[in-house]
């Protein structure tokens, strides 16, 4: 699904990210994407990805 319709990023590119560079927010997905830089309409559904993605990531490990 994309998140970012601006940018053309999708949850699975959050996902993605977040799992291979450790990043826990939308604060470090924004640093390496263009995430939220056009509308912003897209910053609350990739912080809910991101949480996800952390909730799986840290369930694997456990």
């Amino acid at each position: 699904m994309y998140v970012c319709l601006c940018h053309g990023i999708t949850d699975k590119k959050i996902m993605k990210l977040s799992q291979e560079h450790g990043i826990y927010d939308v604060r470090g997905i924004r640093q390496i994407t263009p995430l939220g830089s056009q509308c912003g309409k897209c910053i609350r559904t990739a912080k809910e990805v991101i949480e996800a993605s952390v909730a799986t990531t840290f369930k694997k490990a456990s």
